[in-house]
Parts: C-alpha cells; structure tokens; sequence
C-alpha cells in the first residue's frame, strides 16, 4: 500500500514517524546544525511543505460547495451565505494561520538553502530544484492568501516574531509580482516531468498552473493566457478518458491531475467519516446535498439550456442531459450505494441490490424526515468504497487539473476579444471528453461559434458543469461578481410530503414543478416557480459585499498595531 501512495502524484517519502518529528519543527529560526545538512534532511523539510492542512481552503475540509451556490447543509446555512463573517469566523482565520505557517517554512528552507554551510553540501543544480520547490509553495500559499483578504504581510524572509507583530500589509499588487517572481523561477528550475520510479513532486506545470490560476483570479488576462497555453504546450498533460472515474479514491496517477495532495488510509491521511453525503439507505445522512442551483445548470445534450431545449422534460429531468449531471448527482432510479435511489414521495419501498428485496425507503422525505431536503445526493467521486474502513476514504486533494487549465486558457482569450479556434477547442476537449468522444466527433453539442458575450456565458457555465463540488465555484462568483446576485437568493426544495398531496394536481411533478428560466450568467431564476406554492424555500440566503474580501483575524487586529482591517468589519 505505502508503495502505492508513494508513487501517486507527489510521492511523499516522509514516513508516520517523520511526519511526527516534523510537527516539532521549530516555528522561529533555522536551525541549520539539524536540518538541511544533506539532500534528505532537505527532502523531509521540503516535504512539509505538501501537507495537507495547508492545501484545505473551506469549511468542511474536501470543497467550499457550502459556502457556493452549489451545495448546501440541511436547512444550515455557511457564513458567507448567512451573511455573517466576522474577524472571529474560523474558516477565515485557519487559512490565514495554516498559509502563514506554510510560508515561514518555505522562507526557511529558502534561507537554509541559500546559506554557504547548504552549498558547499549541494550542487548548485540539486540547490536551484530545492530552492524552486520552496518558492512554489510560497507563491501558492501567498496566491491564497491574496485572493481572499486582499492585501496581506509580506515577507519573503526569514523573521523574528517581534517583528513579524510589527508588519504591516502590502498592496496586493505588489504582493503579486513577488508571486509572479517566485513562479518563475519555479518554472524555469522546476523539472518537466519526474522519472516513473522516482518521487514525483510539483513540477514546471504545476508552477504554470497555478500561475494561470493567480493571474485569472487578478483579472491579469494576459498573465493568464500565456501561462496556461505554456502548460498545455508542455504534453505532460491529457485528459483522463472517463470523467466520473477521474474523482474515485481508487483513481491514481492520472495524467489529468497537474498538482495533488495525496491522501492515504494506512498514514491516517484522509475524509471522514463520510456519513454527510452517504445515502440514509445507506447508512448515512444525506444532509450535504447539490442545489437545484446546480442541478438546472447542466444543458441538455442540444448544447441548450433546459429552459430553451425541447429536450427537457421536467417529469424526467435527468433525461438528456449533459453526462456530468448524472456523474455529479444521484439519478432517481439508478443503482447508488446498495439501494435504488428513489426519493419520489409515492416511493415508499425500494430495492436493496444485495438481495434484491423490497426494504423501507428511507432516503424518501414520506419516510424519514430528514432524508435529502431537495431530493438530490451527491453521486461525484462517490462509490460503494465509501461504506468500507469506517467511511475513511483517500482521493487525492486535486488542487488543480488539466480541464481547469483549458477552460482557464479559453476565459482569459474570451476577456481579451481573442477568440479564435483555439478557443473554441479548449472548450470543446472539455465538453467531448464529458461524451467520450473525440474533438472532432459529431455526437457531442460542440460550441461553434459566438461573440464574446455569449462565449462568456458558455465558459461559465461550462466551467460550473465541470468543475462543481471541487471548491472553484466560490472564487469564480467572487472575480465574476456575482455573488451578490446568486448568494442572496433563497435555497429551495421539496414540499414536505402532506403538502405535496394537497397541492399538485401530477404527481409525476413531485420534483420541482416546472421549467426555472436560466438567466443571463446561467444561472437559474425560481422565483416565477416559487410563487405557484409547489416548492418550498428552505432556508434564505444573506450575502454581504463586504465579503468579495474576508476579514484579517481578530487576534492579528489586536497584538499589530500596523495591522488594518478591511472595509466593513
């Protein structure tokens, strides 16, 4: 098994007793007569620098489909979308903390590295790997950082606390440029690819990645463009063929994946428990749930959204759709976990596969309460697996993948009036790939053509379709500025099963009754829908424009007199 984990993308060689050792690492300076006094000892402390506190960004630990118009909790609602984020919020602060102590690592082993003791060990070659490793790290967790508080300390040294309580923030700006510097450097030292036997760590494409990916969230279009066409002109990357199997635990070393965080059930690296999006026939509680937000989002297989394809039939609504619905969401009637998944009212038995026999169906709201509040259940990334080794599972933490990087390529060319083929077909791979065909296949709804107002609403939706319950969905409404539009609107869901009775004259509209009109950012209105009665608000939403920036943490507030907050907390 460790075998196993080890090859995966990053390839860690720290053993259980090193990641131990490693939690001791001192938090103030080097200390350069223990450490960095070989390549291994430099391997360990670089390794430090993969772990996966430092690469989780939300709230519930796997994506921030909370705190996104794609998910939701029950009738529970995230801060962000309650409104109510504050300098105390936690998921807000453990970023700030966890990409801090990340950097002052990164900063260390850089100053280690660079020391005369270091280089009379190691070659100037090994040195500049080292050194470009540490940088990229350092550039990503600033990129975070920069993303959401907006400007932020900067330091690229290493420093006492004393001072550290003394420093003020930089302008982003600024702050951006030393990114920029630090990813360059990791792209020109980086290697392009690592021998199939050896440890795989970040590469020149990850530093391209996620370059694209700072640039984008920036609006530098430019920037943008040309790292994610430079990392597509690598070859290292493909898309994998199978797009719901790309996010299974058992899915290892796919050449899709640019840059991963393994995870590992023999270190006790993982998720879990997994009751949340488990099915209640399962076992679980299905109380984390896709929207109906998301759910209408996917096109039917014209190319067209449901509420302008004639392809679309609500008392069916899974029918004809893109083939990444039915890979992200739970199908009615299909095999899921054990059970048929049937949560029309009426459906009160349901087959359990094992046996083939008839058992009460609880994940049906006429039989438990709390059974999914809309209907839907996750279905991506999730399979039988699930209900072994406790519910502890082990997918890669994928922090970026090649898909992104197409559709990032094509946005950036579409904001800068750039269209050409090339963007129509970084489009198209993604979309072919979601059929299981080739570009230039006829039997997927390619996008052909269009201007740049309706390529952008395309890319929008497109990226949503592809990338959803994988923690984009939150930055893309911030840098899009829509979430003030799309987070002030209410959740919604089933009626409760007495009230469906009373009011729904075809009981094969137990779903949602009727066609939400999806507006001008793909995004679907129910507001019309809402008024007949024949689907309930669960739960309003609040969002604050205050939030596009999080608050600097209360206790950073308090102990830095140079320390400001942002706007309206």
């Amino acid at each position: 098994m460790r075998a196993k984990i080890y090859s995966a993308v990053l390839g860690l060689i720290l053993l259980a007793s090193c990641q131990n050792s490693l939690d001791l690492y001192p938090l103030a300076e080097p200390s350069a007569d223990k450490w960095y006094s070989n390549e291994v000892e430099i391997q360990l402390a670089l390794n430090d620098l993969y772990r996966i506190d430092w690469w989780q960004w939300d709230e519930d630990g796997t994506n921030n489909s909370f705190i996104s118009d794609d998910g939701f909790y029950r009738q529970s609602l995230s801060e962000i979308k309650a409104g109510t984020v504050t300098s105390q919020s936690g998921f807000s602060t453990n970023l700030w903390r966890n990409s801090y102590k990340a950097i002052a690592r990164a900063n260390r082993a850089i100053s280690a590295l660079n020391s005369a003791e270091t280089k009379s060990k190691v070659s100037q070659a090994k040195l500049d790997v080292y050194l470009a490793e540490a940088r990229f790290h350092r550039a990503a967790q600033y990129s975070k950082l920069v993303t959401k508080f907006g400007d932020v300390v900067y330091s690229d040294n290493v420093i006492s606390i004393e001072e550290a309580y003394a420093k003020g923030r930089t302008d982003k700006k600024a702050v951006t440029a030393k990114i920029y510097e630090d990813f360059d450097f990791a792209i020109k030292n980086l290697p392009l690819s690592y021998p199939t036997s050896a440890v795989k760590r970040v590469s020149r494409g990850s530093a391209m990645a996620l370059k694209a990916r700072h640039a984008l969230y920036e609006k530098d279009y430019r920037v943008a463009a040309e790292a994610a066409k430079a990392c597509m002109d690598l070859g290292q990357y493909v898309l994998h063929g199978d797009y719901a199997n790309l996010f299974l635990q058992s899915t290892k070393n796919s050449k899709e994946v640019i840059f991963s965080i393994p995870r590992s059930l023999e270190l006790k690296i993982t998720i879990g428990p997994t009751s949340d999006k488990i099915t209640r026939n399962s076992g679980g509680f299905a109380a984390a749930n896709p929207t109906w937000d998301l759910f209408c989002s996917y096109l039917c297989t014209d190319g067209n959204t449901i509420d302008s394809s004639p392809l679309y039939d609500p008392r069916n609504p899974f029918k004809n759709r893109d083939p990444r619905c039915t890979a992200s969401i739970v199908e009615f009637g299909t095999a899921h976990l054990g059970f048929i998944y049937d949560p029309n009212p009426t459906a009160l038995q349901v087959t359990r596969l094992s046996s083939n026999s008839r058992v009460t169906n609880n994940d049906n709201r006429a039989n438990a309460q709390f059974a999914s509040f809309n209907g839907l259940v996750w279905k991506k990334g999730i399979d039988d697996s699930w209900l072994q080794n406790g519910r502890q599972i082990e997918p890669e933490q994928i922090i970026i993948r090649y898909a992104d990087i197409l559709l990032m390529y094509a946005e950036a060319k579409i904001e800068l009036n750039e269209i050409d083929k090339s963007v129509l077909d970084a489009m198209n791979l993604v979309r072919a790939r979601a059929y299981k065909v080739a570009l230039a296949d006829a039997n997927y709804p390619a996008i052909k053509n269009g201007n740049q107002v309706q390529l952008r609403k395309q890319l929008r939706m497109e990226r949503r379709m592809e990338l959803a319950a994988e923690g984009m969905r939150y930055m893309d409404l911030v840098r899009w500025r829509l979430a003030e539009k799309v987070l002030t609107r209410p959740i919604y869901g089933l009626l409760d099963p007495k009230d469906l009775k009373e009011k729904v004259v075809d009981k094969n509209l137990w779903f949602f009754a009727g066609t939400p009109k999806i507006d001008e950012d793909g995004t679907p209105d129910f507001s019309e829908m809402a008024k007949t009665g024949l689907i309930r608000n669960l739960v309003p939403t609040t969002w604050n424009n205050r939030q596009y920036l999080w608050p600097i943490p209360t206790q950073e507030i308090q102990i830095n007199k140079n320390m400001k907050q942002n706007e309206g907390y």
